[in-house]
């Protein structure tokens, strides 16, 4: 039962990726809870409830000509009903009309609380934070509620911290 959890999960943390690609944002509903926490430091915001998330991502990606998000590296702890989950994710943003050129490309990771729903796994709570970043920095316009936050994080100084809930989660077993 926990590895069909963990391909479930799995399969949603990719859906993400795709979601934002395809600009299909009703797959978000597939993704994240109904009050999900979405705290994206790459975006300089936090969001909660799905709506709201959704409304705000969809207005920021509308600003791009393109975009890739690619989801790897996935480790998922299964605990019951609620779950963990660690990704690392790349982002190339383009947006042709950019001065000093169209693309940025940054790395980072995702930490995510999961909550197993009747329709399946749900990401309730989201961390997501930029590691590097290169090429044009404009490319990411401040829109609405997004401030781009180009800032690089350290994940070995979080996780120093006790800011790693699924390396919280892995060590309390």
């Amino acid at each position: 039962m926990v590895e069909h959890d963990k391909a479930e999960i799995v399969e949603i943390l990719n859906l993400y990726g795709f979601a934002l690609d395809a600009r299909a944002w009703d797959l978000f509903d597939r993704v994240f809870s109904e009050d999900v926490v979405a705290d994206f430091g790459p975006a300089g915001a936090s969001w909660s409830g799905l709506e709201d998330f959704k409304r705000s991502f969809a207005e920021f990606h509308a600003t791009l000509d393109n975009h890739q998000h690619t989801m790897m590296g996935h480790l998922v702890h299964v605990d019951g009903d609620k779950a963990n989950a660690f990704s690392w994710g790349n982002w190339l943003l383009v947006r042709n009309t950019a001065e000093e050129g169209p693309a940025w490309l940054g790395t980072g990771w995702y930490d995510d609380q999961l909550v197993r729903t009747p329709g399946g796994w749900r990401i309730k709570h989201r961390v997501c934070r930029l590691a590097y970043s290169t090429g044009n920095p404009f490319v990411p316009q401040p829109n609405a509620e997004h401030k781009p936050d180009m800032r690089a994080n350290v994940l070995s100084e979080f996780a120093e911290e006790g800011k790693i809930a699924f390396l919280n989660a892995i060590r309390a077993k």
